[in-house]
């Protein structure tokens, strides 16, 4: 007879489309819980993330159009990920490959609306007909797990991917229903970390980044008063890059230190990655949250810790 599993005093759970999304918004997050005394961390991912693009040209066949393997290819992606984080719980939703990868339509300058293709693949996660069964599945991790706090997507899906989309839906249900969840969050990124992040990224192509910056409004956000929470992640950068290096399918980071030999501290790094389109991203030395149900409230929430306000049990 097995025994009762033991719980942690605080539980995170953070439900992902795709892999690297995990690494790219909630890496540092990811990081500092799991070395957190007596906390445990769960991440959940929807699709191997068969549809993306291949970063890397020597692996180009993988890609869907071709031998179709990048979904096993980015599982060994994910678990060294997950390794670097520190994270041992990591769970595919509804078991390895149940549900796939959907790919967008990419539509110029939109991050709300970004539309699946015409034609969908029969397990493609945001197809019609699957919620029930996919809010069925992360259900039952709710109740095995008993988190706390949920992570999850905003409405809009952060970028408009159908499967963030999906992802965002199935979360706020079943995290509904949920009795141990006290609070969920969307991982959002802040207008005005943004414009600071790729404030200090300016003149970094002359200085060797090998990609351009982004055009106004070229990537996501959020305006800064929709924000309830930011979570200090600088400790954790060096693991966050590692976990972003290890999705190379999908990604690239570049780092040159913010002071040249000589000229005094060099311990903090310019940072950027980016993926096939080459658009420089920053990475950010806080990743933000929103509370969700708190933005709008009358008496704003400014929080710095998932678990604030939570009586651990």
């Amino acid at each position: 007879m097995s025994r009762p599993r033991t719980l942690a005093r605080r539980r995170l759970l953070l439900v992902h489309a795709h892999p690297d999304d995990e690494s790219i918004t909630t890496g540092g997050t990811i990081a500092r819980y799991a070395a957190a005394p007596d906390t445990e961390v769960t991440l959940v991912t929807c699709t191997l993330g068969e549809q993306g693009e291949v970063m890397v040209p020597e692996l180009a066949g993988l890609a869907a159009e071709h031998a179709d393997q990048l979904g096993g290819y980015r599982i060994a992606e994910l678990a060294a990920a997950s390794a670097a984080l520190g994270l041992t719980d990591h769970r595919f939703l509804g078991g390895v490959g149940r549900w796939r990868d959907s790919g967008m339509v990419v539509v110029a300058g939109a991050f709300a609306a970004a539309p699946p293709p015409e034609s969908l693949h029969p397990r493609a996660f945001c197809a019609d007909g699957q919620r029930a069964e996919q809010v069925a599945a992360l259900a039952e991790i709710l109740a095995e797990v008993q988190p706390q706090v949920v992570v999850g997507y905003d409405p809009g899906g952060s970028y408009g991917h159908p499967d963030h989309v999906r992802a965002h839906e199935i979360s706020m249900a079943a995290a509904a229903a949920a009795p141990s969840v006290r609070k969920v969050y969307w991982t959002v990124q802040p207008l005005g970390d943004l414009a600071a992040g790729l404030a200090e990224l300016a003149g970094a192509p002359a200085r060797g980044m090998p990609w351009r910056l982004p055009g106004a409004d070229e990537l996501p956000s959020v305006p800064d008063e929709t924000v309830t929470t930011r979570v200090e992640v600088t400790d954790q950068l060096a693991a966050k890059v590692a976990a972003l290096r290890a999705h190379a399918t999908q990604l690239t980071v570049w780092s040159r230190p913010s002071a040249p030999e000589g000229a005094g501290p060099t311990s903090i790094e310019q940072l950027a990655f980016a993926l096939t389109n080459e658009i420089a991203m920053p990475v950010l030395r806080t990743e933000s949250y929103t509370l969700a149900g708190a933005a709008g409230s009358v008496q704003p929430v400014r929080e710095t810790d998932l678990f604030d306000g939570i009586e651990a049990w």
